[in-house]
């Protein structure tokens, strides 16, 4: 591996409007103050979007529809209003599509999954969160709390038929349907699918209840073409969780547990999960005789079992994976040498687990390791915070 080159060094980060993308050749990233794009094979800037006025990117989507993402803005300090306005992002080049307006309630907002793009449609979670008898639940409900816009020219297209009693927290758009996790009652947790064409309720899921009152609904919507969810197991020494698969009508397919005879799935930890072909790839820990091993498990979505695993040698461990073209690429450390200056990249065969290149060593920076992109020959590192290069690219050799 060398170096192709590194971002600058990020200052004076925040914990909110991150996200990174890869559109064509064009490496994205966002942060709480612009949105900056770079040539994936040079390195040079392409372009900049800064909000407007005092407004900070608050919240963008996970993933981008075409070369659109959308992002949440506002005025966050005192006597600000939130993030009060949606925005349509062409990645392509930077230019602000459109915009909508939203309806903040107050500041303890919940940004995750508060807005998302797919199948043609940019979805958004109206009214941020605030505190209701001893909840967080989002202020505005019923046909109010759910929105859905034409991607490309921010046209309404509907409100969407949330059930009496639920509020939604979190939303995916996807080709087939737009998904949410709805609170219940205060504390039950469903996740709901809704009719792309008018946003009409289509089937429901329980997904449980909150471990707390109070506490963060710990659901991540892994993948909306196939449905997974994942439940708990989000924050490090926090409960247990597990991954469901449902079919497009909602009935359940599997459920894969993050605690099993595979070890524990690494779930607090960003960038270890993927979903590719039907499977999905997790780095997982166990514990044999008085060491720690690390590996990779694939799973079968449809039926739940575990497909193959690969375990690590001695002294690894997993920094993140990604799984795309019949591959799952995976960086991995020695903890043993954690102060050195490298890593180490580990290609494996997506059937089988076998290996199918190693011992690639990759320039170890500061700053946890947040996603993993592979472009072409190109391998992306992508780290967010104060003090840590944005993206650092690499060449296979």
């Amino acid at each position: 591996m060398r170096v192709v080159w590194d971002a600058p060094v990020d200052d004076n980060a925040r914990d909110y409007g991150n996200g990174a993308w890869l559109v064509d050749d064009t490496l994205v990233r966002s942060r709480y103050d612009a949105v900056t794009a770079f040539d994936a094979r040079s390195g040079d800037r392409r372009w900049e979007y800064a909000p407007p006025g005092q407004d900070h990117v608050c919240a963008v989507s996970r993933r981008t529809a075409g070369s659109v993402v959308l992002l949440a803005r506002g005025d966050r300090g005192p006597g600000g209003q939130g993030c009060a306005t949606v925005a349509a992002l062409d990645l392509t080049t930077g230019r602000e599509l459109w915009h909508v307006r939203r309806a903040p309630a107050d500041l303890t907002e919940s940004l995750t999954d508060m807005v998302a793009a797919g199948g043609g449609l940019a979805v958004l979670r109206d009214g941020d969160d605030r505190w209701v008898l001893e909840t967080i639940r989002p202020a505005v409900q019923g046909s109010e709390a759910l929105r859905a816009f034409d991607l490309l020219t921010g046209a309404p297209r509907w409100k969407a038929a949330v059930p009496a009693g639920c509020v939604p927290e979190r939303v995916a758009a996807g080709e087939r349907q737009v998904l949410a996790v709805l609170t219940c009652g205060r504390t039950e947790l469903q996740l709901a699918a809704f009719d792309k064409a008018d946003g009409k309720a289509q089937w429901s899921a329980p997904l449980g209840g909150r471990p707390t009152p109070g506490t963060d609904a710990e659901v991540t919507l892994l993948s909306t073409d196939p449905v997974i969810v994942q439940v708990g197991g989000t924050v490090q020494g926090g409960l247990p969780g597990a991954y469901l698969a449902f079919d497009e009508d909602g009935t359940p397919l599997s459920r894969i547990e993050s605690t099993g005879g595979h070890g524990t799935i690494q779930s607090h930890r960003p960038g270890v999960v993927a979903v590719a072909d039907g499977r999905l790839y997790t780095a997982a820990e166990t514990k044999r005789g008085k060491e720690y091993v690390n590996r990779v498990v694939a799973f079968d979505l449809l039926k739940g079992t575990e497909v193959w695993r690969s375990d690590l040698a001695s002294g690894r461990g997993f920094l993140a994976l990604e799984a795309a073209d019949g591959r799952v690429t995976a960086l991995v450390r020695m903890l043993a040498r954690r102060h050195d200056d490298t890593d180490e990249l580990l290609v494996l065969d997506a059937a089988t687990g076998n290996e199918q290149d190693t011992g690639a060593d990759i320039d170890h920076k500061a700053g946890e390791l947040a996603d993993l992109l592979i472009h072409q020959d190109l391998v992306v590192l992508v780290r967010w915070g104060w003090g840590v290069r944005p993206f650092s690219v690499y060449e296979r050799e």
